[in-house]
């Protein structure tokens, strides 16, 4: 599958917001946004002014696509399966982005960023109720047990990312034993619970792709 393969701080840049695409990393000193103010590239402050209601939406749909790691093919996709089913498209949209494999990897605190969870998947390190699961966004259920393969639990770096559960603990809707490097999901979540996404405004995104 394609994958962007250039700069993720300047992702952050164009979007004028940390969208978190290296973990913990990005509330480093050193982050990118923090010390570059403006957009990327040539006289980005000419670029600067009102943005139409197509600008705001188009923003707001390449927000939530680069945090989750997506390209447009993918996401529109993604979104298009969100429109068929019951409720509304905007928060089925997020609950399918957050029942991904990779995002489930990296919310378990097995991975840093969710870039570092692909990988993990694609490499096969992933079990999901005890069978390796190598793709990113196979979609996760209420109870499927998540777990690191045991060849795989003498990892350094997903000792160290398992550091960040001590510290920050996991989401609601989920349960992990640090120790056993197993998760459950409790349940899928409701679009309140993903408080992180607080800013993100998904009937933007509807209207977008309405039009």
């Amino acid at each position: 599958m394609a994958r962007y393969l250039g700069p993720k701080c300047r992702l952050c840049r164009i979007e004028k917001k940390k969208l978190f695409l290296k973990g913990e990393r990005c509330n480093s000193s050193k982050c990118a946004i923090t010390q570059k103010k403006s957009m990327p590239g040539k006289s980005a402050k000419s670029r600067v002014g009102k943005m139409s209601d197509y600008g705001l939406q188009l923003r707001e749909k390449q927000k939530l696509k680069r945090i989750y790691g997506m390209l447009e093919k993918q996401f529109k996709l993604t979104f298009n399966e969100a429109s068929r089913k019951d409720g509304k498209t905007g928060e089925n949209l997020i609950r399918i982005l957050e029942t991904r494999l990779d995002n489930i990897v990296y919310r378990m605190r097995f991975s840093n960023s969710r870039n570092q969870a692909r990988q993990l998947v694609n490499h096969g390190h992933i079990l999901v109720n005890g069978k390796c699961v190598d793709i990113p966004s196979y979609i996760v259920k209420q109870n499927d047990v998540i777990e690191i393969k045991e060849k795989s639990k003498k990892s350094i770096s997903i000792k160290e990312s398992l550091k960040e559960y001590t510290k920050s603990g996991v989401m609601p809707w989920l349960e992990v034993n640090p120790d056993e490097m197993r998760g459950v999901i409790k349940a899928v979540p409701l679009r309140s619970e993903v408080t992180d996404l607080a800013e993100i405004n998904e009937q933007l995104i509807v209207e977008l792709y309405s039009r």
